[in-house]
């Protein structure tokens, strides 16, 4: 007696498809809309695995696509970890778990919010700043090292957060949210700021920067925040 019982292959994103996403994360904001703002880069950035969970060029495959142009913005490096977690939620949905869309764009909303409270001071208001300040002081003394450094620095912290936050938001799936309670969030985002504050303190009175180039550095930093900050007014008023 022959078995005509059908088996279906588990569908499985491979490391390919995850380092296609981080690939494609780094233009996250190429495709930035004042009406969804950041939702075709995380579109974009899904396409490795909604090739590879939907094969074949089907309603799935176009509902995947759709699913995920809905509005998204959050700070751009901690995307990462929402781009993860979306990844085991298709991978799930994908081989027939009961997981709807409106699961799969909650855990996004969800996470958004919290993660940008934290990516925007970690990053613009303590690595940005902190990298800055070390290539502005050598540059100061008419070497070319001082931007270089920063450019380099700056990129590495960038693509380490990007690659890793994908590969542990993947791995860790709807268990990520547990990880983030408990005032996590909150303690990672008081001890980045005050490394920064520890290592700016470190340079100034160790004689990296003289003080009177550290005042011209601090009032061009004041002259651009207050500017940064006009403009906000005048773009929300």
């Amino acid at each position: 007696m022959v078995d005509t019982t059908q088996t279906t292959t588990e569908k499985k994103l491979t490391q390919s498809d995850i380092r296609g996403v981080f690939l494609r994360s780094n233009l996250f904001q190429g495709s930035w809309n004042f009406e969804r703002m950041q939702a075709l880069g995380f579109c974009f950035s899904m396409v490795p695995a909604i090739r590879r969970l939907y094969p074949e060029n089907n309603e799935a495959r176009k509902q995947a696509i759709r699913r995920h142009l809905e509005f998204f913005n959050t700070q751009p490096f901690v995307a990462a970890p929402i781009l993860g977690v979306t990844l085991a939620l298709e991978e799930q949905r994908a081989n027939g778990a009961e997981i709807d869309d409106g699961a799969i764009n909650g855990i996004k909303v969800g996470l958004m919010g919290p993660l940008a409270g934290v990516g925007d001071p970690i990053f613009w208001g303590t690595v940005r700043p902190v990298f800055a300040a070390l290539g502005a002081g050598i540059a100061m003394s008419g070497s070319l090292l001082g931007p270089l450094l920063f450019f380099i620095l700056f990129n590495l912290v960038r693509l380490a957060t990007r690659y890793y936050g994908v590969a542990y938001g993947y791995s860790k799936g709807i268990d990520i949210v547990k990880d983030m309670g408990g005032g996590f969030l909150q303690k990672l985002t008081e001890g980045a700021s005050i490394l920064g504050l520890f290592v700016m303190g470190h340079w100034l009175t160790s004689g990296h920067m003289s003080t009177s180039r550290w005042l011209s550095l601090a009032l061009l930093t004041r002259r651009a925040k207050n500017t940064l900050l006009l403009s906000r007014l005048f773009w929300t008023s």
